[in-house]
């Protein structure tokens, strides 16, 4: 069994295949950076983070946040939503240096416990990428495809429920 926390999480398969990841990926909320897997309240992701892709020298980055587990991990009937797309992100840049396609919009969970995943790809050049009309059923295979982005380069999630709620994951 892998203890890969992408593979264990379900992130890939229900986001985005298997990849080998060239490029390191930092969230961080109010100065605490987030670990696959950790837990946040929407309160603690009420503001945009602060995210540094270290990779390629001279490479520029699409990031993609998501969640699969709209409006409940056992019924993700709007899988995925779109949180946040910024793309032309300089390495070793952070991403307010890059073009912020589709504004943060954080999440806010009301039913079970949700995973909120960021997908980082390298562009081969700086390109136009437009923003969906919507943000729900979004599908981060299908942007990487339709843009020529390839296989992502890096990815991290965490767990995300309402205030004051409790309890385990729940899959369908």
């Amino acid at each position: 069994m892998s203890r890969d926390p992408l593979i264990v999480g379900r992130i890939v398969g229900d986001i985005v295949d298997y990849f080998d990841a060239s490029a390191r990926l930092r969230v961080l909320y109010s100065y605490r950076e987030i670990t696959n897997g950790s837990e946040l309240r929407p309160s603690q992701v009420a503001n945009q983070p602060t995210v540094q892709i270290t990779g390629r020298p001279g490479s520029l980055y699409t990031l993609v946040m998501v969640d699969p587990d709209v409006p409940s991990p056992s019924d993700p009937s709007q899988r995925e939503y779109l949180h946040w797309l910024v793309t032309d992100i300089p390495e070793r840049g952070d991403v307010s240096c890059g073009t912020e396609v589709v504004p943060y919009e954080r999440p806010q969970p009301t039913a079970g416990i949700h995973r909120v995943a960021f997908v980082v790809f390298r562009q081969a050049a700086r390109q136009a990428i437009y923003a969906p009309g919507w943000r729900s059923n979004f599908v981060t295979r299908d942007i990487a495809e339709c843009y020529s982005l390839g296989a992502p380069v890096a990815a991290a999630y965490f767990n995300c429920q309402r205030e004051g709620s409790c309890g385990g994951r729940r899959y369908r």
